[in-house]
């Protein structure tokens, strides 16, 4: 009998992971359908949710990958993580000719998935590692494969970005970052502007084209993969504003870019979007101001997210990246008038930081 991997996987624990045991027992299942070598199951990777995947060999085969060598990742998404979603999401990207995982086998009640594997190289990885050139050619490969998903939009698929949706994304940065993280009261003052923000943002995303729109469409969660890119964690997509992903594809947690290069990226974009048929404003400058303003909105959002992460969830990693999102804010912030309070804002809540004690 094949060993199983759930002892050498929990031993530095005194209490068995009953749901690697339960994963176990469900492969097991479907182990010889493809050929799976259960004894090879190892961690692949974790993210900022309670999802865990991990590798293990198969027959290719019988995978599908056409050679006898290959390997498959199993996914533990205890409910409620959108393993429904996801197998959805997944049919509505490979119908628009996006490369994401294929669902082998599911288990939508006991949140195991078993899908293909997109290989070991992210795409956050190759661009660190990369010049300027490829760089380039992988953006813009990235940006062909959102314009082919945005392209299969229809309404009444998926949740609506809607204004309550925004809000609530926004919230969490009073609570988690300027409350819990800078343990600063937020005053009629403060929240008078991040009232008068929030609404600006929210009037302009919402007056934005609404299509389909995966919400992290970032390198972390690209691969490189034939054709590039493989895309994946996009069981959280939704129908929203048309500047969204590419706003999150440039304007990244770990990763940033000088503004030549994104400019050249954007327009890119914007080019081909128009040349496509998708209805982005006509006017690249009115586009760029979306594009700014829509990624403001998101980096309040993860102000706020990252701290909770932190606080609630005890995965600290992430405050690391806090400076580069004060700086993309306050870079947006300071370049249009309108939002001239909310940059007084951050200097002072940046002011606030140092005299507690805390870093950016």
């Amino acid at each position: 009998m094949t060993p199983s991997p759930a002892s050498s996987l929990t031993s530095a624990s005194s209490t068995a992971d009953a749901r690697l045991e339960l994963l176990d027992a469900w492969l097991r299942t479907h182990a010889d359908r493809y050929g799976l070598d259960l004894a090879t199951l190892k961690p692949a990777s974790a993210d900022a949710s309670f999802r865990r995947y991990f590798r293990l060999a198969g027959d290719g085969v019988a995978l599908g990958a056409g050679s006898a060598g290959a390997t498959v990742i199993a996914v533990d998404a205890p409910p409620p993580e959108k393993c429904r979603e996801f197998v959805q999401i997944a049919g509505l990207l490979a119908d628009a000719g996006v490369h994401v995982p294929r669902v082998l086998e599911v288990d939508l009640d006991a949140g195991f998935m078993l899908v293909s594997d997109l290989g070991t190289q992210p795409y956050l990885s190759a661009l660190k590692h990369s010049d300027a050139s490829d760089a380039k050619h992988l953006m813009r490969a990235a940006l062909d494969a959102l314009i082919r998903w945005q392209l299969a939009s229809r309404e009444d698929v998926l949740p609506p970005f809607d204004e309550a949706f925004l809000r609530r994304e926004m919230e969490l940065m009073p609570e988690w970052f300027i409350g819990r993280h800078l343990g600063r009261e937020v005053d009629a003052n403060t929240r008078g502007v991040l009232d008068r923000t929030f609404a600006l943002l929210i009037a302009s995303a919402r007056a934005q084209p609404q299509v389909f729109m995966l919400r992290d469409f970032m390198p972390r969660n690209l691969m490189i993969a034939s054709p590039n890119p493989g895309v994946l964690d996009f069981q959280d997509a939704v129908y929203g504003p048309i500047s969204y992903d590419a706003a999150s594809l440039l304007r990244d947690a770990f990763i940033s870019w000088d503004e030549e290069f994104e400019l050249d990226c954007f327009a890119y974009y914007w080019e081909r979007a128009r040349k496509a048929g998708l209805p982005v404003d006509a006017d690249f400058g009115e586009f760029y101001r979306q594009l700014e303003w829509m990624g403001l909105q998101r980096h309040i959002k993860v102000l706020g997210l990252f701290c909770r992460i932190n606080y609630r969830d005890s995965k600290p990693h992430y405050m690391a990246d806090l400076p580069r999102f004060i700086g993309y804010a306050r870079k947006v912030a300071q370049r249009y008038r309108p939002l001239a309070p909310f940059a007084k804002l951050l200097d002072d809540l940046e002011g606030r930081a140092v005299e507690v004690g805390y870093t950016f």
